[in-house]
C-alpha cells in the first residue's frame, strides 16, 4: 500500500528524531563526522532514508509549500547514493547540525496544522 503524504512525513520526523537520539548517544560532534568514517556511515542511512521519503511525496504536495527546500533534501539522498566518494563533508555536517532542524521544523507545522 502506497504512503500517504502526512505518513511519509511522520517517517521523516521520526528516523530525523532517531538520528539526533543517535549522535547524541554516542557523542558524534561535528569534527568527528568530518573524518570519522564509522560516524559518516552511520549519518548516512537516514539522510538516506529522509531524502527518499522526501522524493516520494507527491508533487502537488510540494508545491503547495514552496518555501520548504523539497528538492533539496531529496538530491541531498541522490548525492550520498550515488557519489559517495566525492562527498564534502563540511557540508554534511552543516545539514545536519545547523539546517536540517529547520527543514524537520517547517514539515512537522505541516502536520500539526
Amino acid at each position: 500500500m502506497k504512503k500517504t503524504d502526512r505518513e511519509r512525513i511522520k517517517k521523516i520526523i521520526g528516523t530525523w528524531d532517531a538520528l539526533q537520539k543517535q549522535l547524541e548517544l554516542h557523542h558524534i560532534t561535528r569534527e568527528q563526522l568530518l573524518t570519522d568514517e564509522f560516524s559518516q556511515w552511520a549519518v548516512t542511512t537516514p539522510l538516506y532514508n529522509i531524502g527518499e521519503q522526501v522524493y516520494q511525496i507527491s508533487a502537488e504536495f510540494k508545491q503547495r509549500f514552496p518555501d520548504i527546500p523539497w528538492n533539496m533534501v531529496s538530491g541531498l539522498r541522490h548525492r550520498l547514493v550515488h557519489d559517495y566518494e566525492g562527498i564534502n563533508w563540511s557540508i554534511i555536517v552543516s545539514v545536519v547540525f545547523d539546517e536540517m532542524n529547520d527543514f524537520i521544523d517547517a514539515v512537522q507545522a505541516l502536520i500539526e496544522s
